[in-house]
């Protein structure tokens, strides 16, 4: 349980350490910000991409292990399903919280931001904690 705990909290890590990452770079002037702020046309469409990406993904990502098919594979499979899935629920936050960082500031528009700082205050809810781990996969776990 250990092996499967550390290898998503290193994923964990690593993509909070992508985003804050990526705003050290740019606050720093090592990459240029705003190299995209004109194109009003393709900020409106990844704006709106985005949004949609955010607002499906912090649910689906919060109450994943409810879910039938899921809980029935963390029953049956283990420590592999929760490596599998826990993974898949990490990325469900992390992949959309590094876009929005990195559209943030290639455009310089606070909705990027905005979205990006909800997705890392939704991160602490899917910390792979040791404890969280062993729930996860217990046969107790989202007994209805």
């Amino acid at each position: 349980m250990k092996r499967t705990r550390n290898i998503l909290l290193a994923e964990f890590l690593v993509v909070v350490a992508l985003a804050l990452g990526l705003a050290v770079l740019y606050e720093c002037g090592v990459l240029c910000a705003g190299m995209w702020a004109t194109s009003d046309t393709l900020e409106f469409a990844l704006a709106t991409l985005m949004e949609l990406v955010t607002l499906v993904s912090i649910p689906v990502a919060l109450r994943m292990f409810r879910f039938r098919p899921v809980r029935k594979a963390l029953r049956s499979r283990g420590e592999m399903a929760l490596r599998t899935y826990g993974s898949v629920r990490i990325l469900l936050l992390g992949v959309p919280m590094v876009a929005n960082a990195l559209l943030y500031y290639l455009f310089m528009s606070t909705t990027f931001g905005y979205m990006g700082i909800i997705l890392l205050l939704c991160m602490p809810f899917v910390f792979p904690s040791l404890g969280r781990c062993h729930y996860e996969v217990s046969t107790s776990c989202g007994e209805e």
